[in-house]
C-alpha cells in the first residue's frame, strides 16, 4: 500500500523519515524535495507491501507530532483512482 505523508515539517530530512518509519516493514520511502532549492516540499510517499502493516502506521502515526508539526498520513488515492475506472 503507498501511503501519502503531509505537512512534515520543510526541516525534516530523508533520514528523519526513514527513522520514523524504520519499525513499519516498508519497502521505500521519499521525501520529495524542490528541485531548486533541494529543501522539503512538506511531504512524502512510503510504500508498506502488507496492507495490515500499513493500516496500523496510518492510525500509530496520523497525528503524530514530528518536528514540530502534526503530519498527516493517509493511503494514496492511486486505489480509488483504480475503483472508479473498473466502474465505468
Amino acid at each position: 500500500m503507498k501511503l501519502l505523508l503531509r505537512n512534515l515539517s520543510r526541516s525534516t530530512s530523508q533520514e528523519d523519515l526513514s527513522a520514523l518509519l524504520t519499525n513499519n516493514n516498508i519497502t521505500s520511502c521519499k521525501l520529495v524535495l524542490d528541485t531548486k532549492t533541494g529543501k522539503s516540499k512538506g511531504f512524502a510517499f512510503a510504500v508498506i507491501p502488507d496492507e495490515k502493516d500499513a493500516l496500523a502506521a496510518i492510525k500509530r502515526l496520523n497525528g503524530k507530532i514530528v518536528d514540530g508539526k502534526k503530519i498527516r498520513v493517509k493511503e494514496t488515492e492511486e486505489r480509488q483512482r483504480d475503483s472508479f475506472s473498473q466502474i465505468r
